[in-house]
């Protein structure tokens, strides 16, 4: 009996470890904790994935666990990661292309950033990726704004004169040309530059302004509302080779999952913004709003400096470009 009972044991062992082989896992990797938005969006695919029973396991990598941040998409691209979410613009260096991602006025709200992602302008994008065997899985942009240490910033005339931090390159191009003398430095670093009045206005995302509790140093913060200057595409990316060598089953439930995903990216992407505005509020930081006069104003500095820059450096930027603002 105990002989027959050790063989019925083994035998579910070998079963269970075919079915193991016999399931694809997936990493993915990501720089943030698991109570950002990007991480919850890649939790959403894998949950998804799992719950439709495909053999396929999504296991996820954040906190910048598997690799550092700006290194995510060219072991991406080779094969060597399977699927990421990241700031398409940190691969910039590989894809000039990619910088127009972060461009100061060429998103004016997340609506917009929707029509943006299902435009002419991505998918000429998307084709530069496929050349690296890259896809999108799930689109989303995330907005952000301005803070000032003693006064409210809402147009170019307002940052003249002050010292300040961007975000993005095409950012710092644009401010220096408002007469903005330009210190860079890494989100995580402006509580302190404002505190020891290194800083006097910064321009960064709405949940950095919120983690970082930029509203103990500021007197006025202007939140993405109506219109915003600064958006930055952050989709979930996926090795294409990887991909089209799944199962039928397995893509459609990747497709199915990325599609849940990216309606709730939007809807949160919303959120963020107006709970910033509310967190700011809350601590006695004065609220401004841009109006569509300011962004307008905003969009002709940026065609004069930043857009200007990329057209002179981009061999296709100006073909590019003319997709994104073509996008009402």
């Amino acid at each position: 009996m105990k002989t027959m009972l050790k063989a019925a044991v083994a035998a579910a062992a070998l079963l269970s470890s075919a079915a193991l082989a016999n399931a694809t896992e997936l990493r993915l990797s990501h720089q943030w904790s698991n109570k950002d938005i990007r991480h919850k969006v890649a939790q959403i695919v894998a949950d998804e994935v799992a719950a439709a029973d495909v053999d396929l396991d999504i296991k996820i990598f954040g906190s910048k666990s598997l690799f550092k941040p700006r290194e995510q998409y060219k072991p991406l691209s080779r094969g060597q990661l399977d699927m990421t979410v990241l700031p398409l613009s940190y691969a910039g260096g590989q894809q000039p292309a990619y910088n127009l991602t972060l461009m100061p006025g060429l998103v004016k709200n997340h609506d917009h950033a929707a029509r943006l992602s299902n435009s002419p302008f991505m998918e000429a994008l998307e084709a530069k990726m496929a050349d690296d065997d890259v896809m999108v899985l799930v689109h989303g942009y995330l907005a952000g704004g301005f803070a000032g240490k003693d006064k409210c910033i809402t147009k170019p005339s307002d940052i003249e004169g002050l010292q300040t931090r961007a975000a993005g390159k095409a950012f710092e191009q644009m401010l220096a040309g408002a007469g903005a003398s330009i210190a860079s430095m890494a989100s995580s670093e402006i509580y302190n530059a404002m505190q020891t009045g290194v800083l006097q206005a910064a321009n960064t995302s709405s949940s950095s302004f919120v983690s970082y509790r930029i509203y103990e140093q500021v007197s006025c913060y202007t939140p993405a509302g109506d219109v915003a200057l600064w958006f930055m595409y952050q989709p979930l990316l996926m090795n294409k080779s990887t991909f089209e060598g799944l199962s039928a089953a397995q893509q459609n439930a990747l497709l199915a999952a990325a599609e849940k995903a990216e309606a709730y990216y939007l809807e949160e992407a919303k959120k963020q913004d107006a709970a910033s505005a509310k967190v700011f509020a809350d601590a006695g930081v004065e609220i401004a709003q841009m109006s569509a006069a300011d962004f307008d104003a905003w969009r002709k500095l940026a065609m004069e400096t930043s857009y200007k820059k990329f057209v002179d450096e981009v061999s296709d930027g100006q073909a590019l470009l003319d997709l994104a603002l073509a996008v009402e």
